[in-house]
């Protein structure tokens, strides 16, 4: 019976210290006031699309009623997010407050992979994700182009990382490739599985057909640089077809 009242005790006393505790918080918290708003993108390499004083100045502007001094709980930090989330190429955002009254806004960015050309209308960027993404009028990321009317159609996706998987797959292969990025410069998509590579060197198209079979087919393309390239010359053939099992078909 006395344990019994002693465990009742201990708890009443804890969940008395927890009401002051959450009192005292909530009490710091009325009094705290807002102070700035700090915007940091974190880094990565080649990619300027989000500009920290833009982003502040968009925040000002949507939030005119954050000045020095206003109390802390009149600031919602999650409507905050949520605007700086829909500003382009903002893959993620975290707002929160510190405890001197500074709101911090820490952003990361989409990594665009490829631009998507069109001859008479804007491009677009694909990400690492497959996102859909609009061009910038202040920066321009230096990545593979895709062309053709297939690949105009893409811009009407927000993004393709379920529809075209294997099409964002080798997107992502030659991205990733330290070779391959640097040779490969643009592909070619007229019509669904019709896929033609344009090199940094080299004048000969490589036809592949779809997306699928990379490895396969990649090794194939090795081959023709290794083997038949030395044998030929660079300016042999004009297109080179690696799209068949087993085949290698130079023009």
């Amino acid at each position: 019976m006395k344990i019994r009242i002693k465990k009742s005790l201990v708890f009443t006393a804890l969940s008395l210290v927890l009401i002051g505790f959450i009192g005292f918080v909530e009490k710091k918290d009325s009094q705290r006031r807002f102070q700035t708003i700090d915007v940091r993108v974190k880094g990565i390499e080649d990619v300027y699309f989000v500009d920290e004083k833009q982003v502040l100045k968009s925040i000002m502007a949507e939030f005119p009623m954050l000045s020095a001094g206003l109390s802390m709980q009149e600031v919602n930090l999650h409507q905050i997010e949520k605007m700086v989330e829909k500003q382009g190429f903002v893959k993620n955002a975290e707002v929160f407050a510190d405890l001197k009254g500074n709101v911090r806004v820490e952003i990361t960015q989409h990594e665009p992979m490829a631009r998507i050309v069109r001859p008479t209308a804007a491009d677009g960027y694909i990400s690492t994700e497959g996102v859909i993404l609009p061009t910038s009028p202040t920066y321009t990321s230096r990545v593979m182009t895709v062309e053709g009317a297939f690949a105009e159609a893409l811009l009407r996706k927000d993004n393709i990382s379920e529809s075209h998987p294997d099409l964002l797959e080798l997107i992502r292969f030659i991205h990733e490739d330290e070779f391959w990025s640097a040779q490969i410069t643009g592909l070619d998509i007229p019509r669904k599985n019709d896929i033609r590579l344009y090199q940094q060197v080299g004048r000969q198209v490589i036809e592949i057909g779809d997306a699928t079979d990379l490895e396969e087919k990649f090794k194939k393309i090795n081959l023709f640089y290794e083997q038949i390239l030395p044998a030929k010359g660079w300016n042999a053939y004009s297109r080179v077809n690696v799209k068949y099992k087993g085949q290698i078909v130079c023009e």
